[in-house]
């Protein structure tokens, strides 16, 4: 059973969780990743998460076919997005315990303290082809992914203990993916992050003061500087943010004011999966396929419209490596300001679009229970 641990010093909570350490590739020595995705196979027949493999995933909590697509069975071939239970949770969907961890400490108490990991951890399965990348996602599977995000979150809001959805993506080996077949996960949590709490906190005090989100002042002065713009349509703006952590750091904002993307509607589900897919192939062309992580940050579950707070995507590509200054301070070094990335970004990533060819061509085709792709 995983446990939150709670740190003496810092307040963060750490989630203990030996069964992932039963991952096959925990025992595995370092694996030469593929440069592209021409290389690889549309199926592999040891892949859990290719058409045809269902069986060894647990059981699907949501399959998405598409339009027209035809009936099928559970945990069958036919779906083209996919959301099953992680074989090796990070949390325990079972009872949720009796007590949380305190915020603090009262005198005379343990500090070692750690509850139950109650939680979920779930994959979303973002193709049924093994050799996909989202940069080159038909727009229709592009939505699907997103919609499937949207579909997940609404369900876990209705579970009353959990607190938070945190939504995310592994792009390459050292962004700590995994598998190299297309996906991403989500782990609740029955307590909002500390992280998050902190910028919570942040955004309410600017809206004290000056009357307004302080995002929709962010993106409303990123939009009239330009020189951090790298794409937007009528409902997103994908921006470099002027303190960026990490090189290349883009932020995709909605720009009508939303405080949780499960209150997002389905013209602006469409523009978001419009966008990503656009600045994930920007950075794809621009970068030759860096490894990334993409993460979006949320209202609280059962928040409401927070006035003071707004959700986004964030896309950090994984070009550099934090050192022990970044771990001692939190304090980070970027070494690419954000108006030179920006413009690289603009400049590379909109040049023609031969690459796409190595990435759509499958490899050589292996048997599945539907027969070739």
């Amino acid at each position: 059973m995983p446990e939150f641990r709670l740190d003496p010093l810092s307040g963060h909570r750490v989630i203990m969780a030996a069964a992932r350490a039963k991952r096959p590739e925990t025992f595995a020595g370092p694996k030469k990743e593929q440069s592209g995705g021409g290389a690889l196979p549309s199926r592999r027949e040891d892949c859990p998460f290719c058409e045809g493999n269902e069986a060894h995933t647990p059981p699907e909590v949501l399959a998405l076919a598409g339009p027209g697509g035809a009936e099928r069975a559970p945990d069958s071939p036919g779906w083209r997005v996919r959301v099953v239970p992680n074989r090796y949770p990070a949390l325990d969907p079972g009872e949720p315990p009796e007590v949380e961890l305190p915020p603090g400490f009262a005198s005379g108490e343990s500090l070692f303290q750690a509850v139950p990991g109650y939680g979920f951890h779930e994959v979303i399965i973002e193709a049924p082809e093994h050799n996909r990348h989202p940069a080159v996602f038909s727009p229709e599977q592009a939505l699907l992914v997103i919609e499937a995000y949207y579909r997940r979150l609404q369900a876990l809001e209705e579970v009353p203990r959990l607190r938070y959805v945190q939504l995310f993506r592994n792009h390459g080996r050292a962004a700590g993916a995994s598998i190299e077949h297309p996906h991403s996960q989500l782990v609740a949590l029955p307590f909002v992050p500390r992280r998050l709490l902190n910028e919570l906190e942040r955004a309410h005090r600017y809206y004290l003061r000056q009357g307004c989100c302080i995002c929709c002042h962010l993106l409303e002065q990123e939009r009239h500087a330009k020189e951090r713009i790298v794409a937007e349509n009528e409902m997103f703006t994908a921006f470099m943010p002027f303190a960026s952590r990490y090189p290349f750091e883009t932020w995709l904002v909605p720009r009508r004011h939303r405080a949780s993307f499960a209150a997002s509607s389905s013209d602006e589900r469409a523009a978001f999966a419009s966008l990503l897919r656009e600045v994930l192939g920007y950075f794809h062309r621009a970068l030759d396929n860096p490894p990334y992580n993409y993460y979006l940050p949320s209202a609280p579950l059962r928040a409401g419209e927070l006035p003071h707070f707004h959700w986004r995507l964030v896309l950090a590509p994984k070009l550099t490596s934090a050192g022990g200054f970044e771990a001692g301070t939190e304090i980070f070094i970027n070494t690419t300001p954000p108006e030179e990335a920006a413009a690289f970004i603009r400049d590379r990533g909109r040049t023609h679009e031969s690459w796409k060819k190595d990435l759509l061509c499958p490899g050589p085709a292996q048997s599945s229970a539907r027969g070739q792709f």
